[in-house]
């Protein structure tokens, strides 16, 4: 089987307790096979930004690829006294049987589309909620996060430093892992350094040098341990007055001698920007133009942005807790929903959810989503939702409109459509290759590049259009108006 791995854990129990007392039901009401089709797909994008970025699809694939129940699984269920003998039978014997589509990681995504989508017998489509919510929302949440951090300090590396501010060791490594995707250069936690093959990066804390009697000291000793990427913390007392002159010294007579440049310079707090245009005169001026200067200290995409406009000489940043954690945003949002059932002649019959909140109005029925492309810009114009199996004739003219104002309308020439979402299991067996993760993240950067610079803005950014086709609208449209009645 393609792409199976062990994990460390079973997560198999990692499960909302419904989605267990639904099984039961299902089971003891003849629906274990009824076949069933679930969407994945989230509403609103983070910080009021333009688009989101996939992410998490491996630990999904490796989730359903170990899907098992062990003794004391079954017998943990038993204790509750509520299932049946015949339904824990079933458990004991399990196995993954469904097909899943899922759109790549590393790729721009927007609010309704189907980015997960799950067909198979209804105990099992169901029973993955748990997994595919936690695993695609947490890292696309941080991917998204890091991205907008990437983008903001204009091609200068950022490093992920959020290691001792996340949510828990998997919030640590999983997130370093989706900060990665978005844009960051590597990251200090070592362990998802040995488990994805990012770069680990650091330098050192401000207790090495408060351990050596005096700062010069502790500079001499990191410089002779590491002569060939020395950075030099320098904000523990002064910037100006200790910090960077120590550092000067050190680089002239322990880093110079021995055949190397000094790597940088590190000021973790204080007034980064005044702070940074002073130590980069004093490098210049004692003959280190090439000495990097790295930022850290609670940054953000909007600080990083505001120091850059002010003029910080600023060539490196670490960001930690406000993306590892997404603080601004903290909840990505996905939810998972049931749009459609077969039929006994294998007819997909559609569902929708109704509400008085627009927003929460389901699109029924099994999809897939196109993303139109202009042949000339090569730039992202809109995606498109369509019926499972309907195709988007790029030969002619070709109308898109908003599906809640469909009087805004606009005819496409010259255009191609490419199918985003692609399929990763088929009956429960996985059928894509394991992608290596410095692939997914040049695949953002060039997916993020197809988009028009005005949906990238922080600030009130173009809407990118998400369409429905003709016929999923009038579905759609239809069985509203059907159950509104």
């Amino acid at each position: 089987m393609k792409n199976k791995e062990p994990i460390k854990t079973n997560l198999t129990m990692l499960t909302d307790f419904y989605e267990l007392t639904m099984a039961n039901g299902y089971f003891e009401n003849g629906f274990k096979d009824k076949i069933v089709y679930f969407d994945m797909f989230f509403r609103e994008l983070p910080d009021g930004g333009g688009f989101a970025i996939m992410a998490g699809v491996q630990q999904l694939i490796e989730y359903l690829n170990n899907l098992t129940f062990t003794e004391d699984d079954i017998a943990y269920l038993r204790s509750c006294g509520i299932f049946s003998e015949e339904f824990l039978s079933y458990l004991a014997n399990f196995h993954f049987t469904c097909d899943v589509w899922a759109v790549p990681e590393g790729m721009p995504i927007f609010p309704g589309e189907p980015i997960i989508t799950v067909r198979g017998p209804a105990i099992q489509a169901q029973f993955v909620e748990t997994m595919i919510l936690l695993t695609i929302n947490h890292q696309s949440l941080i991917a998204t996060k890091a991205n907008r951090i990437c983008r903001a300090a204009n091609g200068r590396p950022v490093m992920e430093f959020g290691s001792r501010r996340a949510q828990g060791p998997d919030g640590a490594v999983l997130g370093a892992r989706a900060a990665y995707i978005g844009g960051c250069c590597g990251t200090a936690c070592t362990l998802c350094g040995k488990e994805y093959g990012i770069p680990a990066l650091g330098t050192m804390a401000h207790s090495w040098v408060q351990l050596f009697d005096s700062e010069l000291d502790a500079f001499r000793a990191y410089a002779r341990q590491y002569p060939q990427n020395c950075t030099l913390l320098v904000d523990t007392y002064n910037v100006l007055k200790s910090g960077v002159p120590n550092a000067i010294r050190v680089f002239r007579e322990e880093i110079v001698p021995r055949g190397y440049r000094p790597a940088g310079i590190r000021i973790d707090s204080g007034d980064i920007t005044y702070l940074s245009r002073k130590a980069r005169r004093m490098l210049d001026d004692a003959g280190f133009p090439d000495c990097k200067i790295c930022a850290s200290n609670s940054l953000d995409e909007y600080i990083i942005r505001d120091m850059l406009t002010q003029g910080a000489c600023v060539d490196i940043f670490g960001v930690g807790e406000r993306m590892i954690t997404s603080s601004s945003h903290p909840v990505f949002g996905g939810v998972y929903k049931l749009c459609g059932v077969e039929d006994e002649e294998g007819n997909v019959i559609p569902k929708i959810k109704i509400s008085e909140n627009v927003t929460k109005i389901t699109t029924p029925g099994f999809k897939t989503i196109y993303r139109l492309y202009d042949n000339e810009t090569e730039k992202a114009i809109a995606d498109v939702i369509t019926l499972f199996g309907e195709e988007i004739d790029t030969e002619h003219p070709y109308v898109i409109f908003d599906p809640d104002f469909v009087w805004k309308k606009k005819t496409l020439t010259n255009f191609r459509a490419v199918e985003i979402r692609k399929q990763i299991f088929r009956n429960g067996r996985c059928i894509v290759e394991k992608r290596p993760l410095k692939e997914i993240r040049e695949y953002c950067f060039r997916q993020v590049d197809t988009l028009w610079e005005e949906v990238k803005r922080f600030e009130n950014p173009h809407r990118y259009y998400v369409d429905l086709s003709p016929k999923l609208w009038n579905l759609k449209n239809e069985m509203i108006s059907k159950y509104s009645s």
